[in-house]
């Protein structure tokens, strides 16, 4: 029974740390004390959420701490952009 207490704990607290890491949207002014170190693209999303977790997904990987979306388009999938900074 504790092992089982201890494992949810465990989950837990990763789940919570992962989160803490992940790269945020931030506002223009937010940006301006940022630096920028790139632009990242994504096509084929079927929602505006989906787009977005897409965008964040990209931005962390490429070690970005924010991103401000800059385009949003539709042809029966979502593609945008983002700059992302650091």
């Amino acid at each position: 029974m504790k092992t089982i207490k201890y494992a949810v704990a465990a989950v837990a607290l990763t789940t919570l740390s992962f989160g803490a890491f992940a790269a945020q949207s931030v506002s223009p002014s937010q940006a301006n004390g940022m630096n920028k170190i790139g632009v990242v693209s994504v096509d084929g999303a079927t929602t505006l959420d989906g787009l977005e977790a897409r965008l964040a997904e990209k931005a962390e990987a490429a070690g970005a701490t924010g991103y401000t979306i800059t385009s949003a388009n539709s042809n029966n999938k979502l593609s945008g952009t983002a700059v992302i900074y650091k």
